[in-house]
C-alpha cells in the first residue's frame, strides 16, 4: 500500500464549500477498489490549511488504475476548482514505526489482564472436558494447556508476548492443529464454549469488546478449521496476530 497527502491552502471564505465538494468527491474514493481508504484534515492553527490523506493499494493502481477510470472524472469534477490551490501532492511509502497510543485500552487490559483470561481457560476446559464432540479432542491434555491458550490470546489482545518468547510463538500455535480434521460442527462447538466459559467467569459484557473479541475467536478458528485438514499446507511461520477494536472502540460514557 502507498500513502497519498495532498496539502491544500484554501483562501478564506471557501472552506465551506471545500469541504462540501470533498462530501461529494468521497463517494467517487468510497467506490473505487484501488482506495484503501481516506481522510481529510483541517489545520486547528491555521484553518486554511487541508491535507488529505488517501491509502492506496499502489502507486500504479492509484495512477493507471483510478485516474484513468470514469471514477476519477466524477471526482475531479467535484474538487477540480480547487486544483489550483494544492502546495503539495505526493505519494509516501510506510515505514515499521507505527502502533496505537495509549488513550484507548487494549483488549488484554480491558479483560482484565492474565488473570481473566486464566479464568476464562479454566472454565472452557472445565466445559469441554464434559462436552462429547469436541472432548475427544482434549483427551490426555497437558493440565498446563489453559494457561498456555490464555497466553496466546493475551499476545492477541495486546499483552506480553509471553507466547511468542516461551512457547515459540505461531508455529507452535500452528502445530497443535496440523491434522486434527476438525470439522464445522466441532468449530461452532468450540466457540459455543468459549462464549458460555466469557460470560460465566465475568468477562466484560459491553458490546464493544465482545464484538472484537467474537471476532477473533470466529477468525482463529476458521483458520484452524482449514489448517487442521489431511491435505492443508497453511503458512508454516508467521508472527503472533494482534487483534484491536476495529470500527467499534471502547464506549466510555
Amino acid at each position: 500500500m502507498i500513502v497519498e497527502y495532498i496539502r491544500y491552502r484554501i483562501p478564506d471564505g471557501r472552506g465551506e464549500d471545500f469541504e462540501a465538494a470533498y462530501r461529494k468527491a468521497a463517494g467517487c474514493l468510497s467506490r473505487a477498489p484501488q482506495c484503501v481508504d481516506y481522510e481529510l484534515a483541517r489545520s486547528a492553527e491555521r484553518p486554511e490549511s487541508y491535507i488529505l490523506r488517501i491509502t492506496w493499494t499502489s502507486v500504479a493502481d492509484h495512477l493507471d488504475g483510478f485516474r484513468r477510470s470514469d471514477l476519477f472524472q466524477e471526482f475531479y469534477a467535484a474538487i477540480g476548482s480547487f486544483v489550483h490551490d494544492i502546495e503539495e501532492m505526493s505519494h509516501y511509502e510506510r515505514t515499521a514505526v507505527h502502533g496505537a497510543g495509549g488513550s484507548i485500552p487494549s483488549l488484554y487490559d480491558w479483560a482484565g489482564g492474565t488473570g481473566a483470561l486464566e479464568r476464562l481457560t479454566e472454565r472452557f476446559y472445565d466445559l469441554v472436558a464434559g462436552d462429547d464432540l469436541i472432548g475427544p479432542l482434549f483427551k490426555g491434555m497437558d493440565p498446563d494447556h489453559p494457561r498456555y491458550v490464555a497466553m496466546w490470546l493475551g499476545e492477541v489482545f495486546g499483552g506480553p508476548a509471553r507466547y511468542t518468547g516461551e512457547r515459540g510463538g505461531y508455529s507452535h500455535m500452528l502445530s497443535m492443529h496440523l491434522g486434527k480434521a476438525i470439522t464445522e460442527p466441532m468449530r461452532r462447538r468450540w466457540v459455543s464454549l468459549l462464549m458460555d466459559a466469557a460470560d460465566d467467569v465475568g468477562l466484560p459484557a459491553d458490546p464493544e469488546f465482545r464484538a472484537a473479541f467474537t471476532g477473533y475467536i470466529e477468525w482463529g478458528t476458521r483458520l484452524a478449521l482449514a489448517n487442521s485438514q489431511p491435505d492443508a499446507e497453511p503458512m508454516r511461520e508467521a508472527p503472533v496476530p494482534h487483534w484491536g477494536w476495529g470500527v467499534a472502540p471502547p464506549y466510555r460514557g
